[in-house]
C-alpha cells in the first residue's frame, strides 16, 4: 500500500486520520485554523482518496502500520470515527511516536455488547456490508446520511460533506470492505489502560453512529489521562457542523505556539 499524505502549515507536527469511505477533504473547515498553528499532515487511509490498495493487507495491524510509515517521527494525532480506531491502535503500538491523542466521534469498539451498551447494533454493519456488496455508491451516500443524522444543522452538514467528499477519487471497494470488518471485530478497550499520552474525546450527543453516551462506557475503563467532551445538537461530523468549537478544542488541547 502506498499511502497519499499532504503537509502544510508551520508549527508543531499534527496529523489527521479521516474515517471510513471518507478522504482528506473532510477537514477542510477547519484546515486553514490549524495550519496557522501546527506542521499538518494529512494521512488518507489505505483505498481512500489518492492511498492504494493491496489485496492481503487488511487487517488493523496493516493500516496502521501504514499510516505510521508515513507519519512524523513524533507528532500530535487526531483520529475521526474509524481513523479515531486506528490513531488508538498507533498510539499502542508505537507509543514514542505520539504525543497527545484527539478522538473526534471514535471509540474502543463501534458496535454494542453486553458490556458495551452505548453503540452500534452489529445488524447495522452488516446490512451496510451487505448492501456494499450490491452498490457501494448508493451505501457510501447512505452512510453520509447517516452521520448528519440527528444534528441541529443536518441539511448544511450534509451538502457540506458530499462537496468534500466528491472531491476526491472513490474509495476501493476492497477498502471499504475490509474497513467495515474493522468496525466489525476491532476491539481495544482491555489495551486502552497502557495508553501512555493523554487523550481528548470528543463526541456529539446527537451521534447516530457513535453515541455520546459512550463517554459513560469509556469512563469505566480506567484510560489514563483522558479528557471528555460531548458537544450538543452535534451529529459524527463536528469538525463540518461545529468547525469553530472544534477548532477551539483541538487549539486548548494541543496548545498554540501563540498561548
Amino acid at each position: 500500500m502506498n499511502l497519499q499524505a499532504v503537509t502544510m502549515g508551520t508549527g508543531a507536527d499534527l496529523v489527521l486520520l479521516h474515517g471510513w469511505g471518507m478522504n482528506n477533504s473532510v477537514w477542510s473547515s477547519i484546515l486553514p485554523g490549524l495550519a496557522k498553528h501546527y506542521r499538518v499532515t494529512l494521512i488518507e487511509l489505505p483505498g481512500h482518496g489518492g492511498s492504494t490498495y493491496s489485496d492481503g493487507q487488511g487487517e488493523l495491524e496493516d493500516w496502521v502500520a501504514a499510516c505510521l510509515d508515513i507519519a512524523p517521527s513524533r507528532a500530535h494525532w487526531i483520529g475521526w470515527s474509524l481513523g479515531g480506531q486506528i490513531a488508538q491502535c498507533a498510539a499502542l503500538t508505537a507509543p514514542d511516536r505520539i504525543k497527545r491523542l484527539m478522538l473526534v466521534c471514535s471509540s474502543p469498539r463501534f458496535i454494542r455488547a453486553d458490556d458495551w451498551p452505548h453503540a452500534m447494533l452489529e445488524n447495522t454493519l452488516h446490512q451496510f456490508a451487505d448492501a456494499l456488496q450490491r452498490n457501494h455508491q448508493q451505501t457510501l451516500a447512505r452512510f453520509l446520511s447517516l452521520q448528519v443524522q440527528g444534528d441541529d444543522l443536518a441539511r448544511e452538514t450534509l451538502r457540506l460533506l458530499r462537496h468534500e467528499v466528491a472531491q476526491h477519487p472513490a474509495p476501493d471497494p476492497q477498502a471499504l470492505e475490509h474497513g467495515l470488518a474493522l468496525l466489525l471485530t476491532v476491539d481495544l478497550r482491555k489495551q486502552l489502560k497502557r495508553l501512555r499520552c493523554p487523550t481528548f474525546w470528543l463526541l456529539g450527543d446527537k451521534d447516530a453512529l457513535i453515541p455520546g453516551s459512550v463517554e459513560q462506557d469509556l469512563l469505566k475503563l480506567g484510560i489514563p489521562d483522558a479528557v471528555f467532551k460531548c458537544l450538543k445538537g452535534c451529529a459524527h461530523a463536528p469538525f463540518i457542523s461545529h468547525p469553530d468549537e472544534s477548532l477551539k478544542l483541538v487549539k486548548q488541547f494541543f496548545g498554540t505556539t501563540d498561548e
